[in-house]
């Protein structure tokens, strides 16, 4: 059964519900995934990620051999499951964790599944006392799905006043306290990170998953590419799918620090799109393979 995703607003953080199922469908899925099925099955619409997939399965592994060690009256091993995600922009970290709470609460490892995703002004209050309240009640609304900090680093920006390391002191606390059914994902770019555990030593330790997010290959941004072209119904022209390969090509080798992997590829069918329907408004031509395909004229590269 698909999870009905809902999506609700406080303020600026973002929460994703999920629909509970009853509770012989969550046991049929647990037995389902015997040989890691489901995992993969929740996971295929995502490119690239393999080392991702083999840490969720070692980690329902060990899961489903706890249980089995209940049954036997040996000692279980709670995990802790707090992670660090680190990549550059468009790497599919947010994407990632998003599924991830979908994940767990389809193998029975949270309660409840839901995400929500914060930022520095979520956690951080303007006067004292203010932000130790902030990310308590945070954390309270996460119990039993995952709390998602993106640009995790701005927490300990802003020198020896500011209350972001109260934040950081607040959620490490609670960290060891919830670890039960409460996982906290810190999300960042890769020296932005590495600066923000080196000013927090301790931290580091705290997190027993830290997830590297490489930037995509030329064939994987190919494939997002055709992908996304898909799922909104339209195709390449072959002319179309080359110049985006030279195109994606010439900016890999440029390694520069704007490019933004899935997102650069996202935008750029986006405006494909947005040109095909200009060209064929203005020629008026509404034949079905005409608005099926994507050509070489409907891909400008100027802004990307």
């Amino acid at each position: 059964m698909e999870s009905a995703i809902k999506m609700e607003r406080n303020g600026r953080i973002n929460i994703i519900l999920q629909e509970l199922p009853n509770q012989s469908e969550r046991e049929n899925k647990f037995r389902y995934n015997k040989q890691f099925a489901l995992i993969d099955d929740l996971f295929s619409s995502f490119v690239g990620i393999e080392t991702i997939k083999k840490t969720v399965k070692q980690i329902y592994a060990t899961v489903y051999i706890n249980e089995k060690r209940k049954e036997l009256g040996m000692i279980s091993n709670p995990q802790v499951l707090h992670m660090l995600f680190s990549g550059n922009p468009g790497t599919g970290k947010t994407t990632v964790a998003r599924k991830l709470a979908e994940v767990y609460f389809e193998l029975g490892i949270l309660s409840k599944g839901h995400f929500i995703e914060a930022e520095r002004a979520d956690l951080v209050g303007e006067y004292i006392g203010q932000t130790a309240q902030k990310t308590r009640e945070l954390i309270e609304k996460a119990k039993g799905g995952i709390l998602f900090v993106d640009e995790a680093y701005s927490l300990a920006r802003g020198g020896k006043k500011d209350f972001g390391k109260e934040a950081i002191d607040t959620l490490v606390k609670h960290m060891e306290d919830d670890h039960d059914d409460f996982i906290l994902i810190l999300a960042g770019y890769p020296f932005e990170m590495r600066q923000f555990l080196s000013i927090n030593p301790g931290l580091e330790s705290r997190f027993p998953f830290i997830l590297d997010f490489p930037d995509y290959s030329l064939d994987e941004l190919m494939e997002i590419a055709n992908r996304m072209v898909l799922a909104r119904e339209y195709r390449l022209s072959k002319e179309a799918e080359m110049k985006i390969r030279n195109h994606l090509y010439t900016e890999l080798g440029k390694k520069h620090v704007n490019f933004s992997n899935a997102r650069t590829v996202r935008n750029l069918i986006e405006d494909a799109i947005r040109k095909q329907a200009y060209r064929l408004v203005s020629t008026e031509s509404y034949d079905p393979e005409q608005l099926l395909e994507l050509t070489a004229e409907d891909i400008p590269l100027e802004k990307f």
